[in-house]
C-alpha cells in the first residue's frame, strides 16, 4: 500500500482554512471586505461572545443572484479577477475566492443575499457540507451569519482568547477598516450593545478624530508629497506630542491596509533628533503608486505586500515625513507678517523626478545641502534678504528642505535674558531658544557636509594638547573615525594625551577645547542617543557642545543670522535632544492671563 495518498476534500479544506480563518477577527475582516467590494455604503457587524458564538455581517451592496450564491461557496470562485494578468495591480480587497468556503469548512455559515428588494437566496453550509438552498424574502444586499466556529476542530477552538480579547481584535480591525473606507458607514454591536460606530467622514483627520480620539487628531501634521510616480499622504504626530498617549500606526497602499515594519521605520527615521530616545510617533500614512510596483498576492491575510524597489520607496517616505514636519515647524518663522503676506505654505516640486523608482539612486545624505557660516547674505536694516539662492558649501546651490518665501524677511528680534529671541506674529509672540536653535543648525550642517564628502575645517595655529582619563581615551579610540569625518584632526601623543591639529569651524564662538572635553565625557559616560548611528550621535553631541549658550549676548546681526539659519533647517522646531526650539504664546492666552478675555 502506498504511503502517499490524496487528502480527502474535507481535510484539505480545513487545512487551507487555517491560513484564512485564524480567529473571529479573521472572519469579520473577510466578510467586511467582501461587503465593501460589493459596493456597500453601510455595513453592520453583530458579535456575540467575542465572535465565538456569532459573527454576522450585513451590507447594502449589490448582492448575488440565485445562481451566484452557491457558487460563491466553492473554493477559488470569485468575481474579482479572471486571468493571472488581473493579479497585477488588483484593487479589490478580496480576490482569491477563499474566504467564504474557508469559513464554511470550520463553522456553520448561513448566506442570505439578493440583487433586488424582494426575493433572495439562502444557502446553509455546516463544516464544508451544504445542507440546503432555499428562497428567502429580503432586501437588496447580503447577510452572512457564522456560528459554531471550530466546532468540528476543538483543538483550534482552545487557542481562542477570552471574549474580551477576541472583541478587542475585532474592534482594532473595524478601526482600520473605517480609516481605509472613510465613505462608508460602519457599525458594530457586541452582545447586543452598540460598541462601535463610524459615520462617513470628509477627511482622514475627521476619521481619526472619530476613531483615535479628538486629541490625537489635533496633534497631527498633514503629509502630502509627490516624488515621481509615488504619492505619500496622511498624518503624522507632532514631535512635541510623541509619547504623551498610546502610539498607533495605520498604513495603506493603494487603498489597502497593510503591515510593513520597513515603511514604519522609514517614517520614524524622519524624527531623528527631534524626539527622546525610546519614544515612537503615531502614524497614519497612505502610499499611492502604480500597480506594477507593488505585489499584493503574498499571503491569504492580504496584510503583507512586496515592493518593486523597497529601498527607494522607504527613502521617499522618510523624506516626505521630514518635509512635512519641517514645513509645520517653520511656519512660525515665515508667517509672521500681517496682512496678505501671511499666505505662505509649503510647495511641492513643480516637476517631480519620474525616474526615482526606475533606477536605484545613489545614497542620499541625511539632509539636503545647507549653507555654511557666512554663506547666507545677512538681512539689511529692513529685514530683507537679497534675492537668489545661497551658495552651498561645495560651490553649488543650497536647496532648503522647506520652501520659504523669496526673499525671506527677518522680523524685528529682541533678545530676552541673553537666552531667547522674541518677535511678534499676528496671533501672538514667538520665543526662540538661542542654544537649541543653534544646536539644530550646527547638527544639520555637520551631517550635510560629512555625508556630502567633507567638512570645512580650521587648522589651529597652535595645536591643542588634551590630557584625558582612561575612559575618555578609550572613547576617543572607539570613535576616532567619526571624529575625523566631522573635521577633527587629532593625533595620539603617547599614553592618554591627544594633540588636536584641526577642528570643524561651525562659528566664531566655537571653543574647541571645551567642545572636545565635554564630548569625550559624554562618550565615556555613554550618554548619547541610542537610536542614532555612531556618526549621528557624535554629530549631535558636537553640535550641542559647540552651540552658543544661554547667557551669551548676541548682536543684532547674529540674531538675524541665527533666525535665517534656523528657518532653512529641515526640522527647526526641535534641538538634537528633542527639546523645543520655538514656543508660541497666543494673544488669547495673554488676554486671559490679564483678565481681558
Amino acid at each position: 500500500m502506498s504511503r502517499i495518498a490524496i487528502l480527502p476534500p474535507a481535510v484539505a479544506d480545513q487545512i487551507a482554512a487555517g491560513e484564512v480563518v485564524e480567529r473571529p477577527a479573521s472572519i469579520v475582516k473577510e466578510l467586511v471586505e467582501n461587503a465593501l467590494d460589493a459596493g456597500a455604503t453601510a455595513v453592520t457587524v453583530e458579535i456575540e461572545e467575542g465572535g465565538r458564538a456569532l459573527v454576522r455581517v450585513r451590507d447594502d451592496g449589490q448582492g448575488m443572484s440565485a445562481d451566484e450564491a452557491p457558487l460563491a461557496l466553492q473554493r477559488h470562485a470569485t468575481s474579482k479577477i479572471r486571468t493571472a494578468h488581473d493579479l497585477v495591480g488588483v484593487h479589490t480587497f478580496g480576490f482569491r475566492g477563499e474566504a467564504l468556503p474557508a469559513i464554511a469548512s470550520v463553522a456553520r455559515l448561513v448566506l442570505e443575499t439578493s440583487t433586488v428588494d424582494g426575493e433572495g437566496t439562502r444557502v446553509v453550509v455546516a463544516n464544508g457540507t451544504r445542507e440546503r438552498i432555499e428562497p428567502v424574502a429580503r432586501r437588496r444586499g447580503t447577510t452572512v451569519s457564522v456560528t459554531e466556529l471550530f466546532h468540528a476542530v476543538p483543538a483550534r477552538r482552545k487557542f481562542l482568547r477570552s471574549a474580551r480579547g477576541e472583541w478587542r481584535a475585532i474592534a482594532d480591525l473595524l478601526v482600520t477598516t473605517a480609516l481605509v473606507r472613510r465613505d462608508v458607514h460602519l457599525a458594530a454591536t457586541h452582545d447586543g450593545r452598540v460598541a462601535f460606530e463610524a459615520a462617513p467622514a470628509r477627511s482622514l483627520r475627521d476619521r481619526l478624530a472619530a476613531t483615535w480620539g479628538v486629541a490625537a487628531a489635533a496633534h497631527m501634521v498633514d503629509v502630502d508629497d509627490v516624488r515621481g510616480p509615488v504619492q505619500v499622504r496622511g498624518l503624522v504626530e507632532k514631535p512635541e506630542h510623541v509619547g504623551g498617549q498610546a502610539r498607533r500606526v495605520f498604513l495603506m497602499v493603494n487603498g489597502r491596509a497593510i503591515r510593513d515594519a520597513g515603511i514604519v521605520r522609514a517614517a520614524e527615521a524622519a524624527y531623528l533628533s527631534t524626539i527622546p530616545a525610546g519614544t515612537r510617533p503615531s502614524l497614519a500614512l497612505e502610499l499611492v503608486l502604480p500597480g506594477d510596483m507593488v505585489d499584493v498576492n503574498v499571503h491569504p491575510a492580504k496584510a503583507e505586500v512586496r515592493f518593486h524597489d523597497r529601498w527607494a520607496l522607504e527613502r521617499i517616505v522618510e523624506e516626505a515625513v521630514r518635509r512635512a514636519l519641517g514645513a509645520d515647524a517653520a511656519r512660525p518663522l515665515a508667517d509672521w507678517r500681517f496682512g496678505a503676506e501671511r499666505t505662505w505654505s509649503p510647495r511641492l516640486p513643480a516637476h517631480p523626478d519620474t525616474s526615482v523608482l526606475t533606477a536605484r539612486p545613489d545614497p542620499a545624505p541625511l539632509f539636503a545641502p545647507q549653507p555654511g557660516p557666512g554663506e547666507i547674505a545677512i538681512a539689511d536694516d529692513d529685514g530683507h534678504v537679497p534675492q537668489g539662492e545661497a551658495p552651498a558649501a561645495d560651490g553649488g546651490v543650497a536647496t532648503p528642505a522647506v520652501h520659504l518665501p523669496t526673499p525671506l524677511e527677518v522680523p524685528p528680534l529682541v533678545q530676552l535674558r541673553r537666552t531667547w529671541l522674541m518677535f511678534e506674529r499676528p496671533d501672538g509672540i514667538v520665543l526662540i531658544d538661542q542654544h537649541s536653535a543653534h544646536e539644530r543648525v550646527l547638527f544639520e550642517r555637520l551631517m550635510t557636509r560629512t555625508t556630502a564628502g567633507g567638512s570645512a575645517v580650521q587648522v589651529l595655529l597652535l595645536p591643542l594638547t588634551l590630557h584625558l582619563s582612561a575612559a575618555e581615551a578609550d572613547a576617543f579610540e572607539e570613535h576616532r573615525e567619526a571624529f575625523e569625518r566631522l573635521g577633527f584632526g587629532i593625533e595620539g601623543f603617547g599614553g592618554q594625551t591627544l594633540v588636536v591639529q584641526a577642528v570643524p569651524m561651525p562659528h566664531v564662538r566655537f571653543d574647541a577645547e571645551r567642545c572636545l572635553r565635554e564630548t569625550l565625557a559624554s562618550l565615556a559616560g555613554d550618554r548619547l542617543a541610542a537610536s542614532a548611528t555612531t556618526h549621528e550621535r557624535l554629530a549631535m553631541t558636537v553640535a550641542c557642545k559647540s552651540a552658543v549658550k544661554a547667557g551669551d549676548a548676541l548682536s543684532p546681526q547674529e540674531m538675524r543670522q541665527l533666525f535665517l539659519d534656523l528657518a532653512r533647517t529641515t526640522l527647526p522646531a526641535h534641538d538634537v535632544h528633542g527639546r523645543a526650539t520655538i514656543v508660541q504664546l497666543g494673544f488669547d492666552e495673554l488676554e486671559r492671563r490679564f483678565g481681558r478675555a
